[in-house]
């Protein structure tokens, strides 16, 4: 990827870049604090490729604030500014989440926690395009990100608030597969899905398979993308193939993600004909769960929860996955029935500093914010 070449260049760190961006990025990805697949190299490179470019105005201006410590890149950080803060007419940066990225941990080096933020925080405070304040999204409240800015906030007298808070099905457990299903998932459950299982079976060979040869990956990603639009999604519009540059970035991200030994893609047949699948990427010990497509018209033999157990066993027997973010919305029906871990993910509100008129606009912002919130919270009896 041509960086000068793309409309949205890095904003410039405190140390000169190197040549290839994506050589930094890999480094760092191998050596994160806190895995977040979507900003390694592979995903990050296909969204600011396909799709800073042409999505909404608050993506089109994708900004990569890079924190390094003698010459070693230590903190990578995509932005955006955004016009409104929710409700308010209030401008704000904010970590680049698009349609399709569901974690928003910046990628920092291992032990270099505090020091890349604090460097990330000054870049921005010095940034005269950032307004008001750092809107942060989509971060594990306990994770190292977390922890690291709570440190450093609390260092430099610099205002944080949790905006929201939710949690999300999560799968980690040094239980087999067979064991986590038998402990976890009730009995009357497991005794209607051997049913599905059986009667899926008497219409003809089911076979459940994971990708693991480059050749097939161009035919697997067209399979998932018609099976997916087949169904609500693509009635609706959000499915992936309703958009040629969600097409371009899916493609790209997973052909890159194969290549790097982060992509894993599987999918059930019926008679050679996929009935459900399901797209992961892996970063460090960890993976995060990225979409699941099935038949609908199968939908009496709930093919989308037959492809969540088939990717049950498929992360519990592989000693290389640790665990699994299941990146679905919170109180998530199916999910949450097979998985019993849970992860807390956090919004926060950062202030920004600054000098002279600026510091004196961004506190006045920040304290706005945390004014309208807090009065919306008494009338709705919160507090």
């Amino acid at each position: 990827m041509d960086m000068a070449a793309h409309p949205s260049p890095p904003f410039a760190s405190d140390s000169p870049p190197l040549t290839d961006p994506r050589a930094r990025w890999a480094a760092l990805a191998a050596d994160a604090a806190e895995p977040n697949a979507f900003y390694a190299p592979d995903l990050l490179a296909a969204a600011i490729d396909h799709l800073a470019g042409n999505g909404p105005a608050g993506h089109r201006d994708v900004r990569l604030i890079e924190a390094q410590a003698d010459g070693e890149l230590i903190g990578l950080l995509p932005v955006t500014v955004q016009a409104r803060h929710g409700r308010l007419p209030i401008g704000c940066v904010a970590n680049w989440m698009h349609d399709h990225c569901f974690f928003g941990a910046p990628l920092i080096r291992r032990g270099q926690e505090m020091a890349a933020w604090r460097s990330l925080l000054a870049q921005l405070d010095a940034a005269e395009w950032a307004p008001h304040f750092l809107h942060l999204r989509g971060l594990d409240a306990a994770g190292a990100n977390a922890a690291a800015l709570e440190a450093l906030c609390v260092e430099q007298g610099r205002g944080r608030r949790e905006v929201h808070r939710h949690d999300r099905a999560m799968l980690r457990s040094d239980l087999s597969a067979d064991a986590y299903w038998e402990t976890h998932v009730r009995a009357k459950k497991r005794k209607e899905i051997r049913r599905l299982q059986k009667r899926l079976a008497e219409l003809g060979t089911v076979e459940q398979r994971l990708l693991d040869d480059g050749a097939d990956l161009p035919r697997w990603c067209g399979d998932f993308l018609a099976l997916e639009a087949s169904g609500w999604k693509g009635r609706e519009g959000s499915a992936l193939a309703s958009r040629p540059d969600d097409i371009a970035f899916f493609r790209a991200a997973c052909a890159a993600a194969f290549a790097a030994g982060r992509l894993h893609f599987l999918r059930i047949d019926l008679d050679g004909r996929a009935i459900a699948m399901l797209v992961n990427f892996r970063h460090g010990d960890g993976a995060f769960s990225f979409k699941i497509a099935f038949d609908e018209e199968m939908g009496r033999f709930s093919p989308g929860v037959l492809i969540e157990i088939a990717n049950l066993h498929a992360v519990q027997d592989d000693p290389a996955i640790g665990w699994m973010d299941s990146c679905a919305a919170a109180d998530h029906p199916m999910i949450d029935s097979l998985w019993a871990e849970r992860r807390s993910i956090v919004q926060y509100r950062i202030a920004l500093q600054g000098k002279g008129a600026t510091r004196l606009r961004r506190a006045a912002a920040f304290a706005l914010a945390g004014g309208v919130e807090r009065i919306a919270s008494r009338m709705k009896g919160q507090e």
